[in-house]
């Protein structure tokens, strides 16, 4: 008698085939998964770690800033002291001016002139007498070239007197004061008249 198998084994072939489909598909997208989180958390890690340092860079920088500022603050301050300083230096320097213009005056001015007025006008001098010869008056031009303080001398006009006995001639001469023009602006120096004679 021939034997049969009665068993539907195509059906029980193709639901194990299905099956291990389906589990293949499971792992598969199981694997796809886990690759997936294990690239975002490294990612995410990157991330975190590039905030970090972009925090850690913000954080100097403000710092820095701020060092900026201060250093600026004391650049400034430096600066406003330096400024003082120097005017306390030209103060200092033009305390005795008046002292020193009539001193080198005095040394310029030779016998035989006589000055009747001396006015000064910011760092010009104006110098007015009377002279008993013009080879004095050369002299004392000479004399005023020479000096450290005084500079620039000229001699606007000299003149026989105007009194028929008189042997003096009147002149009108102008001085520079040399180096002093930031001292007197210092100083606050107004116009100064003296009257008066040698």
């Amino acid at each position: 008698m021939a034997y049969i198998n009665l068993l539907p084994w195509r059906d029980a072939a193709r639901k194990e085939r299905q099956k291990n489909y389906i589990l293949a598909l499971a792992l598969t997208a199981l694997a796809s998964f886990l690759v997936f989180f294990v690239i975002n958390q490294i990612y995410n890690a990157r991330l975190d770690g590039q905030a970090k340092r972009n925090q850690y860079l913000e954080s100097e920088i403000r710092i820095l800033d701020q060092r900026i500022a201060e250093i600026r603050n004391l650049t400034e301050t430096k600066r406003s002291l330096q400024q003082r300083m120097t005017l306390i230096e030209q103060l200092q320097g033009s305390r005795n001016l008046g002292t020193q213009i009539m001193s080198e005056i005095a040394k310029v001015v030779p016998n035989g002139v006589y000055l009747t007025q001396l006015e000064k006008r910011g760092s010009t001098l104006l110098l007015v007498g009377k002279s008993e010869s013009n080879n004095r008056l050369s002299n004392m031009l000479r004399e005023a070239e020479q000096s450290e303080l005084l500079a620039e001398p000229y001699l606007e006009f000299i003149e026989a007197g105007k009194e028929r006995a008189s042997l003096l001639s009147d002149f009108k001469m102008h001085l520079k004061i040399s180096g002093y023009e930031a001292l007197e602006q210092a100083a606050g120096g107004a116009p100064s008249n003296t009257q008066g004679g040698r």
